[in-house]
Parts: C-alpha cells; sequence; structure tokens
C-alpha cells in the first residue's frame, strides 16, 4: 500500500518554473514505479513522465521533453517533477501515481494516486 501527496503547484506567468513534489508513506517506496500525469478541464488524463525504482530509466511525454525533469530521493520517499519554461497549454491539474512492477504511460496500469495539485500558466 503506498498514499501519495503532492504539493508544489500554482499560479506562474509563462516560462517560469515551478518544482512539484510527491512524497509517498510506506516502507517500499523505493520499489515503485512512479509517474506524473496530468489532467485539463474538458480533456483526458495524459502521461508526463516517469521514474524507475532506482533513477535510472525516466520517459517523458513528447509535449515535456527538454523542459520537464523527473528524480526521485528515496531516503526521503519523495518523487519530484521539475517544470522549466511553462507554457499556458501545461495548465492541468498534476497527480503523482505509483505501481510496483515496470514503469508504463497508461494511467489505468497504476494502482495508488494522490489527490492532484494545480498549475496555472497564464500568458
Amino acid at each position: 500500500q503506498a498514499q501519495l501527496v503532492e504539493s508544489g503547484g500554482g499560479l506562474v506567468q509563462a516560462g517560469g518554473s515551478l518544482r512539484l513534489s510527491c512524497v509517498a508513506s510506506g516502507r517500499t517506496f523505493s520499489r515503485f514505479v512512479v509517474a506524473w500525469f496530468r489532467q485539463a478541464p474538458g480533456k483526458e488524463r495524459e502521461f508526463v513522465a516517469a521514474i524507475s525504482w532506482s533513477g535510472g530509466n525516466t520517459p517523458y511525454a513528447d509535449s515535456v521533453k527538454g523542459r520537464f525533469t523527473i528524480s526521485r530521493d528515496n531516503a526521503k520517499n519523495t518523487v519530484y517533477l521539475q517544470m522549466n519554461s511553462l507554457k499556458p497549454e501545461d495548465t492541468a491539474l498534476y497527480y503523482c501515481a505509483a505501481r510496483t512492477t515496470t514503469i508504463s504511460v497508461l494511467s489505468w496500469q497504476y494502482n495508488f494516486w494522490g489527490q492532484g495539485t494545480q498549475v496555472t500558466v497564464s500568458s
């Protein structure tokens, strides 16, 4: 079992930066694959980035590649999403999710979810 809590969202101007955090409870956090998804109003939830338990595998959606960086600190049970050069189209509710097997870009394959943190980018 894992409980996930996101933080770090907010309102930022285009071109700005934010760092999201996802803190997990549970002793086996280091064994979890963790991903970030986002959902804008009226749109489906979409994959943003994921990180393997070791941090060695970090796939990104094409729309954020080169601007966002996912990382993790297993000692702190925390996964981060550093978001730079933000655009208005990045506006969404951002969720972190976890699963105990391999990395997936499919939201339905993740067992554990946080409540989300809102990111709003103004033009």
